[in-house]
């Protein structure tokens, strides 16, 4: 068993081994945070829902912004520990969801970049705090899918931190909603939709063929 040990790796990657236990092992990695931090951000997309927060607020509907991030941490990251088990109880694997949920990432990415609706919003009305905004804009199906693609590829630790991450924009987006908006402008968040419209769509390619071929060397 090996506690804190440093590593460092090219592409200005440093690595913090927290613990390490025969195959198992928690750290923490800048380079996979990042990573996984824009995954999620671009799936999340809470910049490109600023248009849909607001109308929320003209309508005069209460969003409890701190309340909002909490609640969307703990559901992500619950599915996170969770979602695996979950797919045991269907025989379903870890890399063949990834793989589904490679292809579920590229449909988004498609949407963003090409302005076009692919996935349709049938969720129930309700409280805006809750329904609509935590789920399922910010932790929807989409995110769900994505947080178990990132476990097949990234340590679950450094996951976590960038869930965490996503959240605290999703509450200064909330909180300063109108002053986001004014800061970016309505061509600044359409510019930003594409470009990581762009990323998500290389990354959903990478996780497709990466497990697609651990799937194809298994058989």
């Amino acid at each position: 068993m090996n506690i804190v040990v440093f590593e460092t790796f090219f592409c200005f990657e440093f690595r913090i081994i927290l613990f390490k236990y025969s195959d198992m092992s928690v750290y923490f990695s800048f380079k996979e945070i990042i990573s996984a931090f824009m995954v999620l951000f671009a799936v999340i997309d809470i910049l490109g829902a600023i248009p849909i927060i607001v109308s929320l607020r003209e309508n005069n509907q209460k969003i409890e912004a701190g309340k909002a991030a909490i609640i969307s941490f703990v559901i992500l990251v619950s599915f996170l520990f969770l979602g695996q088990a979950l797919l045991g109880l269907f025989n379903v694997d870890i890399s063949s969801f990834a793989v589904a949920g490679a292809l579920v990432l590229l449909v988004l990415a498609v949407e963003m970049i090409f302005g076009i609706e692919i996935f349709k919003n049938d969720s129930p009305c309700g409280s805006a705090t809750i329904v609509p905004l935590v789920f399922p804009l910010i932790a929807g199906a989409a995110s769900f899918t994505t947080l178990l693609s990132l476990r097949a590829e990234y340590n679950i630790l450094n996951i976590i931190i960038a869930v965490a991450l996503n959240m605290l924009v999703v509450w200064i987006v909330l909180r300063y909603v109108y002053y986001v908006e004014r800061l970016f402008g309505k061509s600044g968040i359409y510019v930003m939709r594409k470009f990581f419209g762009i990323i998500l769509l290389a990354i959903a390619v990478r996780l497709l063929t990466g497990n697609l071929t651990s799937l194809i060397g298994s058989f």
